[in-house]
């Protein structure tokens, strides 16, 4: 099983320059099991450019969470702690095995009545 991420397209970019190998998320996805992650690059992209494969997943207070992953987070502090106020608890997918799509992909396509997750979906 799989989960398909929508990431913004500027995270994206630099997810593929290796800036960022942390993709920050407020709530995680319940099923035991999930080993990869399909990247869905938001509007005005809008296609699925590629995937990768899931390290660990870190949960933390976000202050903890940023120490840990700072180096490789492909973001500013400030914006990641605009993105985690007010929160207690907050996750961190660690990227490994890249694969970036030679030819991006229409999500509809792939998928009966896409529509793009707020957060994630699980896909087969």
């Amino acid at each position: 099983m799989k989960v398909l991420l929508s990431i913004k397209p500027q995270f994206v970019e630099e997810i593929f320059n290796g800036n960022k190998k942390f993709e920050y998320r407020k709530s995680i996805f319940k099923r035991k099991g999930i080993k990869s992650v399909v990247i869905y690059s938001t509007m005005p992209v809008g296609k699925i450019v590629g995937e990768f494969d899931i390290e660990a997943i870190l949960e933390e207070h976000p202050k903890t969470l940023w120490e840990k992953t700072k180096n490789f987070s492909g973001i500013s502090a400030d914006f990641y702690d605009s993105y985690f106020t007010d929160r207690e608890k907050g996750y961190a997918i660690k990227i490994k095995s890249l694969n970036k799509y030679d030819t991006p992909r229409c999500p509809h396509e792939m998928y009966d009545n896409f529509t793009a997750p707020q957060s994630f979906k699980y896909v087969v």
